[in-house]
């Protein structure tokens, strides 16, 4: 007596090919609203194509930046809201650009999946392709890879990778920050996409209801937990647009490590970086994490606190820049000075928060 052999499939082995391209399908008007005119072709090549112009710059340097969002969507599984995630992704990658002075050009992302749900990756990638959007960014391409034997079928993780130019004799940097510039902090729109694997661990342990809304906040606690990353990049191109690499010398993206611990690195030896507390307020979302354990030393280490970008600016042009940041809906103030010290680079915050 003969048996057949068991018949496998791509999709009984976790991987649903027909829900990919329908994912695709759903997601390809968000990805073609970011197209610049330098893009070629469009969705679903092998590779994307842009054609840089060279004859627009003199020296140009191409710039690279590559992250993901962390934990933070391990939040917006909680809450099964998967639109903002994609903004955060592009914010990680085109803030790390412009800190050089670099323009984004294009952002590919990855998108690693235990099972394609396809309004969902349409959501997340329709996220993104909002993120480019605001950053000026053609979105050109990406992966999405369904990993159903080693992911939970609701599991999934993102990364991106930016490419942008600048030109060689207009890097930003340590290199260009001199003793008595004004540093410019430019305000948050929350947690950004760091240190919440400590604001998990918080929410979990002090019994925090996602759903309600704490003494302190206006929303809703998941609300403000998954409000999207503020996207600087135009805006500190702005800038350097109209007062010049003479006057902006540096930006300091304030990811993990924190104000101080971020500014700090363009800062060159022999000058600090002195931030004071006093010129903005502690977002209530902060002291609501550290009146639920987390201390202040901690927390400056481990959130923004606030301020989600900093410039180094002369002196003589920091009003300028106050005031073409307003223009852009930026809100902005100066928060601090760089001056000489010895030894090596450092930073640090002195004051109390109003």
């Amino acid at each position: 007596m003969s048996t057949q052999p068991e018949e496998f499939t791509y999709a009984a082995s976790g991987v649903d090919i027909d829900a990919g391209e329908r994912a695709v399908t759903l997601m390809r008007s968000a990805v073609a609203r970011t197209n610049r005119p330098e893009v070629v072709g469009g969705l679903g090549g092998f590779a994307g194509l842009f054609r840089l112009d060279v004859a627009r710059y003199r020296s140009p340097l191409l710039a690279s930046s590559t992250d993901g969002v962390g934990t933070k969507i391990a939040l917006a599984r909680a809450l099964d809201r998967h639109d903002t995630v994609g903004i955060d992704l592009v914010a990680m990658v085109v803030d790390d650009l412009v800190a050089c002075g670099a323009e984004p050009l294009f952002l590919q992302d990855y998108v690693a999946c235990g099972r394609v749900v396809p309004e969902r990756i349409a959501a997340i990638v329709t996220g993104i392709a909002a993120g480019c959007t605001l950053a000026g960014a053609a979105l050109v391409g990406g992966e999405t890879a369904e990993h159903g034997d080693l992911m939970g079928a609701d599991d999934y993780d993102l990364a991106a990778t930016a490419v942008g130019v600048v030109e060689e004799d207009s890097v930003l940097g340590p290199e260009r920050v001199r003793d008595g510039d004004v540093v410019i902090a430019m305000a948050s729109s929350g947690f950004h996409s760091n240190g919440y694997s400590l604001v998990r661990r918080v929410v979990d342990r002090a019994g925090l209801d996602l759903t309600g809304t704490p003494a302190g906040l206006d929303r809703p606690l998941g609300d403000v937990l998954l409000e999207p990353t503020r996207i600087y990049a135009l805006d500190c191109l702005a800038l350097v647009a109209e007062l010049g690499v003479d006057a902006v010398h540096a930006f300091a993206h304030i990811t993990g490590g924190g104000l101080a611990g971020n500014t700090v690195r363009v800062v060159p030896d022999g000058l600090e970086a002195v931030l004071d507390r006093s010129t903005w307020a502690l977002p209530a979302a902060v002291s609501l994490m550290e009146s639920s354990g987390v201390p202040r030393a901690e927390s400056e280490r481990a959130f923004n606190c606030g301020v989600g970008m900093v410039a180094a600016v002369a002196p003589d042009q920091a009003d300028a820049a106050l005031a073409l940041l307003a223009a852009r809906g930026v809100p902005a103030w100066a928060a601090g000075s760089i001056s000489a010290a010895d030894g090596a680079a450092s930073a640090r915050l002195v004051g109390s928060y109003r």
